[in-house]
């Protein structure tokens, strides 16, 4: 019931078809184009999040992301070793005040705090996912030390050198302009300090000219909210030019004991990650179906989770390929000073 309740986030209950149409009609697969996406890349992300933030709490967790995985290792300890794995490499300290940028529900900014002992802020457009992040932090005693601002990530209303670390993941993806996004973030890290992201990115193995590698992109783009899908090297490129020493990168899904993207195939099958399996999400499927009949659910519920499905579909074949990967990490340092 929570679920059916929470549809379309803040979208008034009667208005969450017409929001699925305009959403729809965004992406290449409805005759949408790249630049009208980008022109209008707030827009679409907020109607992606208000329309599949509560499917994704309800399957994933309230960390919304993929994970490495070792054998015997369950999604959810994945999921929180993926996290720690990226505070550790930030080398944060107990009281330091660091920015999540794009935090979702904040997940992974509340496992971060605790594990690090840090003050984190969350940076969030959505308004629905900060209400819920904010209910999250009450329940779990971090609103003393975590807080959710809501803001642009192309624009933040932070003062210049604010933050002793910044993190994204899988999160600025959603970035019309990979470079400008950077810059922002550059601005608000203090000199000295380190920047770290898991990016969702289109590999070397991707063919453009490839019609089923474009149909795999444009199902990845449309049920995930995003204007495009870069390239590893445009990203590397993107943080060389805003300013950033590069530290080091890597795809981290190269060296995946366990595929990343086997919560989501449908010849997997987990108890504990049974919301995900073929049989939990023709579950579910079927429980938003007779929802939206009765009219618990919006009408509109269902083609959110088609388009959903089909990004996993996505997903998984662009996993399987290699053209794809939700992991391309790096760390990067802001030069203690200008001139270096």
């Amino acid at each position: 019931m929570d679920l059916a309740s929470n549809l379309g986030g803040k979208i008034e209950k009667a208005q969450v078809l017409s929001a699925v149409d305009k959403y729809e009609k965004y992406h290449a697969s409805y005759g949408g184009q790249e630049d009208e996406r980008k022109a209008n890349y707030s827009d679409m992300v907020n109607k992606y999040y208000d329309l599949a933030t509560s499917f994704y709490e309800f399957g994933w967790g309230e960390s919304f992301h993929f994970a490495t995985r070792w054998v015997g290792e369950s999604l959810r300890e994945s999921i929180k070793r993926h996290e720690h794995f990226l505070a550790l490499q930030l080398g944060l300290t107990p009281g330091q005040k660091v920015l999540d940028v794009g935090c979702g529900i904040g997940g992974p900014l509340r496992e971060i705090s605790r594990f690090s002992s840090t003050s984190v802020t969350g940076l969030n457009n959505n308004e629905y996912q900060i209400t819920r992040g904010k209910a999250l932090n009450r329940k779990t005693g971090v609103d003393k030390t975590c807080n959710f601002v809501k803001a642009d990530f192309m624009k933040m209303p932070f003062e210049d050198n604010s933050f002793d670390a910044v993190y994204a993941i899988e999160a600025t993806c959603h970035a019309p302009d990979a470079y400008g996004c950077y810059k922002e973030i550059y601005r608000v890290l203090k000199p000295g300090q380190c920047f770290a992201a898991y990016e969702w990115c289109m590999t070397d193995s991707f063919d453009p000219n490839n019609q089923e590698h474009q149909k795999i992109k444009a199902e990845i783009e449309i049920g995930d909210g995003l204007p495009d899908i870069r390239l590893t090297t445009k990203c590397l490129e993107a943080l060389k030019q805003a300013g950033f020493e590069v530290i080091w990168e890597k795809d981290l899904a190269s060296d995946s004991p366990l595929p990343w993207y086997l919560p989501l195939d449908k010849s997997h099958f987990s108890l504990s990650s049974f919301r995900l399996t073929a049989v939990g999400r023709l579950f579910t499927r079927n429980m938003v179906k007779a929802l939206e009949f009765v009219g618990l659910a919006p009408k509109g519920s269902q083609r959110v989770q088609d388009f959903l499905e089909k990004a996993a579909e996505g997903l998984v074949e662009g996993g399987k390929r290699e053209i794809f990967t939700p992991m391309y990490f790096f760390l990067a340092r802001k030069p203690a000073s200008e001139s270096n």
